[in-house]
């Protein structure tokens, strides 16, 4: 029951798209509502991305420059639904972990040890920095 509530639920969301680009407002709003409430009687999540379509103020189908509007500020996407005026706070980028910010050590394999300078590195430990070299 649950797989054949999530493909209508994608399916409704889907003919929402098209009829809020034929200029139906109506029937969009209307196949938004159908969604949310096949969503809620069998306790299905959306996935972000199908869940961004749309205002959970007022269940209308959010498309630029008509029904939402887009702004940029301070490192977030702030989308104002335009019919309820609710507004959505996105992230731009995602956040690194706490202790990369703070340290700001460099990201990937190659991160050599704190502490310890290059001179006092094993032979098997440096042997990968001289192969480079001489290449």
């Amino acid at each position: 029951m649950v797989g054949v509530a999530r493909e209508r639920m994608v399916g409704l969301l889907r003919e929402a798209e098209r009829a809020a680009l034929g200029g139906r407002s109506e029937r969009s709003d209307r196949y938004v509502q159908l969604a949310r409430r096949i969503g809620t009687r069998y306790n299905i999540r959306l996935p972000p991305e199908l869940r961004r379509r749309f205002c959970r103020g007022c269940s209308s189908y959010l498309r630029d420059g008509s029904t939402v509007r887009t702004r940029l500020r301070s490192g977030r996407q702030v989308r104002t639904c335009l019919k309820c005026g609710r507004a959505y706070r996105l992230p731009l980028r995602s956040r690194k972990s706490s202790t990369e910010a703070t340290v700001g050590l460099p990201r990937g394999p190659m991160v050599e040890p704190l502490g310890v300078p290059v001179d006092e590195l094993g032979e098997d430990e440096g042997s990968e920095d001289e192969g480079l070299d001489e290449a």
